[in-house]
């Protein structure tokens, strides 16, 4: 009886070392989200750092990244942002910039206010939450 509980110990132990490498050979990628919910360019900046930092960490092709703005966050997103220089660039390297329209509709700020080619989410909060059910890591930097 021991032996047989040895093989299994074994057998689980080599797949279970055996599955990081069967997701990288299928391509499989991280995935992360970003919360930006204060209206501080400090934090801001902290978020596209962070963002920058996981894609040379683990290799842009390698990582999902989103930025989710809501709340005294959004103002990160407007075109005449404090970071707005910053913004350009996070697309280039594929960073997901989604705004919260439930935020943009209370504080009556239009699409057109917002920086261009940025994506836009129902509910900040209601797709932090899918994320995080989907298996993608949370940050609030």
């Amino acid at each position: 009886m021991r032996l047989g509980a040895a093989a299994f110990i074994l057998a689980a132990s080599l797949l279970c070392g055996a599955a990081p490498q069967a997701l990288a050979q299928q391509g499989a990628k991280h995935k992360v989200v970003f919360q930006v919910s204060d209206a501080d360019p400090v934090k801001w900046n902290l978020a596209l750092n962070n963002a920058r930092n996981v894609q040379a960490d683990l290799g842009k092709d390698n990582v999902q990244v989103e930025i989710v703005a809501y709340g005294p966050g959004l103002g990160m997103l407007k075109a005449d942002s404090k970071v707005a220089d910053r913004l350009a660039a996070a697309l280039d390297q594929n960073v997901g910039l989604l705004a919260c329209e439930n935020t943009m509709q209370n504080t009556k700020v239009a699409r057109e206010q917002m920086y261009s080619g940025i994506g836009y989410v129902q509910a900040g909060v209601t797709h932090l939450m899918k994320r995080q059910g989907e298996g993608w890591a949370y940050i609030r930097p």
